[in-house]
């Protein structure tokens, strides 16, 4: 199968890069739509032809595109669901917001909000059959979880996979991270990176924190090869500000009670990226929230080894199917 360049901002047609061992859904129809400020999102649906349970909404992590995602659309289609998903700006194939393209930006962590709900009230709820339910990774997670007042009356249910709430290491503590990462922001340094690239380096398979999986490792390597202009380096100092924020208001009492929409939390049990403690935390104060852990996984709970990915995916299944309403 032929690779496709990516999108880029020039460009008004969207298009999806496959290669071998990483073919696009068959029913996969890729668009773009403008948000509400005039950023370009590219978007991805997968409709079922015929009846299905219902509809998907991916929200990826950081330094992802919706080629990422291309097996975990299959096994969705294969299990009865539709599926959309799209690349948050500033990534993927969506409109970058900064001239260093490498650079993962944002501005501050409402944009993501914004991109969640112009993708849910331009395409999701217009072009795909409901009920709906949202599946989270990382950085999904997190911006899920801040949306989840904006989501409460379209989404049945949210499956949130090692969901950005904090980080593995403790020094400096977050709350020194935020202040310092705005402090830069506000000085004039927010476009700059938070650490330096190391040209050429590539992490070995075996010891990279994201999957055990050496050939799904593999597969992901070679579609950033194929495509580097969907991936990114370091993120700025800004998007660590807005993160760390974000982070830091889901600690909150007022904000926790906020939350109504059922959630179940998918942790990974080796996890050396995101905190599996502040997840497990969060959870618990919930009224609505419930957490599982798969032991020995890596971050990508949905990239690692089938013994881990269909864990995952079971938990999924079943967590949904007890909270999607019975059909008539």
């Amino acid at each position: 199968m032929n690779s496709l360049p990516a999108m880029t901002d020039t460009e008004d047609r969207p298009r999806l890069v496959e290669i071998p061992g990483n073919p696009a859904p068959e029913s996969l129809v890729v668009g773009t739509l403008k948000t509400s400020d005039g950023r370009r999102l590219r978007h991805a649906v997968s409709n079922l032809p015929n009846r299905s349970r219902g509809t998907v909404l991916i929200l990826q992590g950081r330094n992802e595109s919706i080629e990422k995602y291309f097996e975990t659309i299959s096994d969705l289609n294969r299990r009865g669901f539709s599926v959309a998903t799209f690349d948050w700006r500033g990534q993927g194939g969506s409109e970058r917001l900064i001239r260093r393209r490498s650079l993962g930006h944002v501005r501050h962590f409402g944009q993501y909000l914004l991109d969640l709900e112009c993708i849910l009230q331009d395409v999701v709820l217009p072009d795909c059959r409901g009920p709906y339910v949202v599946l989270g990774h990382s950085m999904g997670g997190l911006i899920a979880l801040h949306g989840a007042t904006r989501l409460a009356n379209s989404i049945e249910c949210m499956v949130l996979c090692a969901p950005l709430l904090g980080f593995v290491r403790e020094r400096p503590g977050l709350k020194t991270v935020h202040r310092l990462a705005r402090l830069a922001s506000w000085t004039g340094f927010g476009r700059s990176p938070i650490r330096r690239a190391i040209p050429g380096k590539i992490p070995n398979p075996a010891d990279n924190p994201l999957t055990s999986d050496g050939e799904r490792f593999e597969r992901n390597r070679r579609l950033a090869q194929a495509a580097p202009d969907l991936f990114l380096g370091s993120p700025t100092v800004s998007w660590l500000a807005a993160v760390t924020g974000a982070m830091r208001r889901l600690e909150s009492s007022r904000e926790i009670a906020r939350l109504s929409v059922p959630t179940l939390f998918v942790t990974a049990g080796g996890d050396s990226v995101v905190s599996t403690q502040a997840i497990e935390r969060l959870a618990w104060r919930m009224r609505c929230g419930s957490s599982v852990t798969i032991p020995l996984a890596r971050h990508e709970l949905l990239q690692e080894a089938d013994r881990f990915r269909e864990q995952a995916l079971e938990a999924f299944d079943a967590y949904v199917s007890g909270s999607l309403p019975v059909a008539a």
